[in-house]
């Protein structure tokens, strides 16, 4: 009866995956990436259907910010980012810290 019950599927969600390949060029700014900080914001962009991933961390001029790199390397430094692959196009996320649940929310046009 104990392999009966082994074979029970989990009660948590199954993972997601973007639909995008890990090599897929993203945004994000050296705050996430050299400094290690949280995700906090993401977007899905509507004019082209690019992602980016930033913290909380303000900046006045991204291109002075700015860092491209592979999906794959964000999903490595954050999996949490995971549960957004499904987030359509012309939307964003937002979250106090890595711990707290994503809010998404279309973006204004």
């Amino acid at each position: 009866m104990a392999s009966f019950f082994s074979d029970k599927k989990s009660s948590t969600s199954p993972q997601k995956a973007f639909k995008e390949s890990n090599d897929t060029a993203v945004f994000t700014t050296k705050f996430v990436l050299d400094d290690k900080k949280e995700i906090t914001y993401v977007t899905h962009e509507s004019d082209d259907g690019a992602w980016q991933f930033f913290s909380d961390d303000e900046f006045m001029d991204f291109e002075k910010v700015a860092k491209v790199v592979g999906l794959g390397e964000i999903i490595e430094r954050d999996r949490t980012v995971l549960e957004l692959a499904d987030m359509p196009i012309g939307h964003y996320a937002y979250r106090k810290n890595i711990s707290d649940k994503w809010t998404v929310q279309r973006q204004e046009e």
